[in-house]
């Protein structure tokens, strides 16, 4: 239970660090103290150690199990986390104004190119899905603690973010709000806008699937466990 404990507790500073360092009164006080780049470089070493720290205390913590190792809950990680590769490699690789310190996106000709139609969060909705899938395979207390956060973190910082945006770019993020959703494939459902595939490209999806065939092949070196269920 020290280990969970630990676990919990270097979630706590993952995830709170993370909301607590963007919000509003904190963030402002330290641009104003540090400027702009010491506060994104505090920022990242709060994140890292954090993560660190956190995979750490997952790899020391006791197996609990929350419920049983059902041989079709090994599946969920093969279906979803090649979308989840593609979210995050396409999401990184496009300017987006939800992005650090890319703010001035959102006044671009096309603030919303490629990816950004299905959703304005694409890295977030894959670290979402990356986090719900391992979760339900893994079904056990750490995973619930570790997992857990990053989901609430991904959910609840899609939300955050918008509001953030809102409120520095006033009437600047209209364009971005109109053309984009924070729920995938709304704004397209709703007629708000329509795929931009020459934005999305092809080597994005492929370098996210190539990397996803990769991560399969390591994953029981890395981490201990094969990836595929049998």
């Amino acid at each position: 239970m020290l280990d969970l404990n630990e676990l919990l507790a270097a979630t706590v500073l993952f995830v709170g660090g993370h909301l607590l360092l963007s919000g509003a009164p904190l963030r402002g006080l330290l641009i104003g103290r540090l400027g702009a780049n010491g506060f994104r470089l505090l920022y990242s070493l709060v994140a890292t150690v954090a993560l660190v720290w956190m995979a750490s205390a997952y790899a020391a913590a006791p197996f609990v199990p929350l419920w049983p190792a059902l041989p079709a809950l090994a599946w969920i990680p093969l279906l979803l986390m090649p979308l989840a590769f593609v979210l995050v490699v396409a999401g990184v690789t496009t300017r987006s104004p939800t992005a650090v310190g890319a703010e001035t996106a959102a006044l671009a000709r096309d603030p919303a190119p490629g990816i950004l139609r299905v959703t304005r969060h694409p890295f977030l909705w894959g670290t979402a899905l990356w986090a719900v899938s391992h979760l339900l395979a893994r079904g056990d207390l750490a995973s619930l603690v570790m997992m857990g956060g990053i989901l609430l973190l991904s959910l609840a910082g899609m939300q955050h973010i918008d509001r953030r945006r809102e409120a520095e770019l006033g009437a600047g993020w209209g364009p971005v709000k109109l053309t984009t959703s924070l729920l995938p494939f709304q704004a397209m459902t709703e007629g708000r806008t329509s795929m931009d595939w020459a934005g999305l490209s092809w080597w994005r999806p492929a370098l996210g699937l190539a990397l996803y065939l990769a991560f399969l092949f390591l994953h029981p070196y890395v981490f201990g466990v094969p990836a595929v269920p049998w």
